[in-house]
């Protein structure tokens, strides 16, 4: 279809697949005339691809003079392909696959993510001394699932509305690491406690007519653990309102890569110590697990796993599918599991339940599955009334900001991966609201620690070609149903030391790498942000150790001072991120130098440079539910986390939007 000089249509030809060709003219409707004249500097190339439309920007340079069509005015080519080239997705983002590929993808994303939140919800057994404790380990690993999956639900369907898994989030542990450096006696029980027996945990207080340490030590848990929660529920409110607010486009102009890179970099350095606890016990275990994920994710990365299969339509006929690489630190675990089972039944180690080489059997920990209960349903209060505790919430506080800025990384890196726009700044600050609410639903329910974005499951969507909300509700639920049936998460605690030590080296590992590829968007030739960065880690392992080695040099003649400040300086992400922010935000520097220039302009270099953004689909994909009339209320321009027309007018979205609808209707009456 072609537009001479005065606005008319001349003429449009369709190619089929037959091989003919078929002109025919008619007059184009002026409003359509016209709309098509006002349109951006892209040309327009609009194909049925499978049933789906993919729009096209292509830059100035790649775009015919007019002197080459004789017109001054754009083209619309409008093609129809029966044998298209493969589709980027087998199922894009507001699609919903059928009942048995969802079932299977959600459980390979539930099953993808467990470990990991298995390992917080350990980590933080140890540093709340609860770590002998197998009954309320398990308690609180089937709360984390149970948040997970409701906090899943929520971003998929009223967050960012992307495929994105939320998760347990280790950097609420550190708080309590630097407290378990600061105060190494803080497990130890020297006199009989005054909190009253709690039998909602399940303890026998009855039982117990007196005093003795185990029932103490019991208590003493109570106490760390309700500071955390109620540290949790505020820290969660102030995360919700940074979210509902639009302050993270504030957070944005001071806060860049190299404050976050240093930042979470110290966090997964500084849990070397804990993870060590779990490699100890048989460093050959723990070897030969991390071993065998590491071959199967990276050595055997180029190779897909034959798996035979039978359809209707093709019969038996075989697959090629990376299975192995998907599953490579499940397929570790079990395997390592089953290895550990037969040295345990063997006799190969010890029986001794005082010897840390105890743990790396099979049997340490079968209590867990006994005492649990099948059906478990936390609920506010169950742990005893929350309390507060300023040490941990300003740790809290930290690992709230940082959790923040590393889930809109995420958030952008999801939007890449499913090939659809990246999200407007009212999804992001929606999908920050949501997680702020699930933090303080972390704390009623009682989790040792909030969620945040889990970047392996974005990492999978590439690899399955499946980017599906629905999927992920999928995974939502799973996690749910693992949450409340509480001899499943039992299961998982039985898991043997080494094992899942051998999984956190990898898993760490990764971490670790995933956060360092952060310094892409910062010029790492400048001398001023090597400096920063540099100084900035080394001060944040230096001050740490500088309060745990001499902790009697920090003394003002007031104990809960001094406490706080232990706390505080012996929290590498306070001391690493503080000087970080300080230096990155005094020192001279462009923005672009600094990297904050790309990530507050992220999902529109493409559109600035002239390439060629090919979406499969649009930005409506992130508008919520609510009825039409309720859209186009005025009032909710003044609502950071609701889009308004206008904002969709001036938005990459708002054009996407017109320029489908558009095509649509010329393709209809063409029809």
């Amino acid at each position: 279809m072609e537009l001479n000089g005065q606005g008319f249509v001349e003429k449009e030809e369709v190619d089929t697949q037959e091989g003919g060709r078929a002109n025919k003219g008619f007059n184009s409707d002026s409003e359509i005339i016209k709309e098509l004249s006002h349109q951006g500097k892209a040309d327009i190339n609009s194909q049925l691809d499978g049933g789906r439309r993919r729009v096209s920007y292509a830059s100035e340079n790649n775009r015919k003079t007019s002197q080459e069509i004789n017109l001054p005015t754009k083209r619309v080519n409008i093609e129809y392909e029966t044998d298209s080239p493969e589709k980027p997705f087998l199922y894009s983002v507001s699609e919903t696959p059928p009942v048995h590929m969802l079932l299977l993808i959600g459980f390979q994303h539930a099953l993808l993510s467990l470990s990991g939140s298995l390992a917080v919800v350990l980590i933080a057994a140890d540093v709340i001394c609860a770590k002998d404790n197998a009954e309320f380990v398990s308690q609180m690993l089937s709360s984390t699932l149970l948040v997970n999956g409701v906090s899943t639900i929520l971003m998929v369907t009223i967050g960012a509305r992307l495929p994105l898994y939320q998760g347990a989030y280790g950097g609420y542990i550190i708080p309590l690491l630097t407290l378990m450096q600061i105060d190494p006696t803080r497990c130890t029980v020297t006199s009989p406690s005054a909190t009253p027996h709690n039998s909602t945990l399940g303890f026998d207080s009855s039982s117990q007519a007196s005093f003795n340490e185990e029932q103490s030590k019991k208590d003493l848990i109570l106490t760390y653990f309700n500071e955390i929660q109620g540290c949790l529920m505020i820290v969660g409110a102030i995360h919700f309102l940074v979210g509902a607010t639009g302050l993270v486009g504030v957070l944005l102009r001071f806060v860049g890569p190299i404050t976050i890179v240093p930042s979470i970099l110290l966090l997964g350095i500084y849990v070397a110590e804990p993870v060590m606890a779990f490699v100890v016990p048989h460093w050959g275990m723990s070897l030969l697990t991390c071993a065998i994920g590491f071959i199967l994710a990276f050595y055997l990365s180029k190779w897909k796993m034959p798996i035979p299969m039978w359809t209707p339509t093709k019969g038996f006929h075989v697959i090629r599918y990376p299975f192995h690489q998907i599953y490579a630190i499940l397929i570790a675990v079990i395997i390592s599991w089953l290895i550990s089972l037969i040295i345990t039944e063997a006799g190969g180690f010890t029986d001794d339940p005082t010897d840390k080489a105890y743990q790396a059997r099979t049997d340490a920990r079968l209590e867990s599955i006994t005492s649990a209960k099948w059906f478990f349903m936390p609920y506010p209060g169950l742990y005893g009334t929350p309390s507060f505790s300023s040490t941990v919430f300003v740790g809290f506080l930290i690992a709230t900001f940082i959790s923040i800025l590393d889930s809109i990384g995420d958030y952008y890196a999801c939007a890449a991966t499913c090939r659809v726009p990246p999200p407007p700044s009212f999804a992001v600050n929606r999908g920050i609201a949501v997680e702020g609410f699930c933090t303080i639903l972390s704390g009623l329910l009682g989790c040792p620690q909030a969620t945040t974005t889990y970047g392996a499951n974005i990492g999978a969507i590439g690899i399955t070609r499946v980017s599906s909300r629905s999927a992920f509700i999928i995974t939502g639920i799973i996690y749910v149903v693992f949450g409340i049936i509480g001899k499943i998460s039992a299961v998982f605690v039985t898991i043997p030391y080494p094992v899942l030590g051998g999984a956190l080296i990898i898993m760490m590992g990764m971490f670790n790498g995933v956060v360092l590829s952060n310094l892409v968007a910062v010029d790492l030739t400048s001398s001023r942000n090597l400096a920063i960065m540099g100084v900035s880690i080394l001060m944040g392992l230096l001050v740490p150790l500088w309060v745990k080695t001499y902790p009697n040099d920090i003394s003002t003649g007031n104990t809960e001072v001094d406490f706080i400040l232990k706390g505080l300086l012996g929290n590498p992400n306070f001391s690493g991120a503080i000087l970080a922010c300080f230096l990155d935000n005094t020192v001279p520097g462009t923005l672009e130098e600094r990297g904050i220039a790309a990530w507050q302009n992220q999902g529109q270099e493409n559109e600035d440079s002239g390439g060629t953004i090919d979406y499969v689909e649009g930005l409506e994909l992130y508008e919520t539910w609510l009825p039409r009339p309720i859209k186009e209320w005025k009032g909710l321009e003044y609502i950071p986390f609701m889009p308004t027309p206008t904002k969709r007018k001036r938005s990459l979205s708002g054009q996407w939007a017109r320029r489908k609808s558009l095509i649509a209707g010329v393709s209809d009456v063409m029809v």
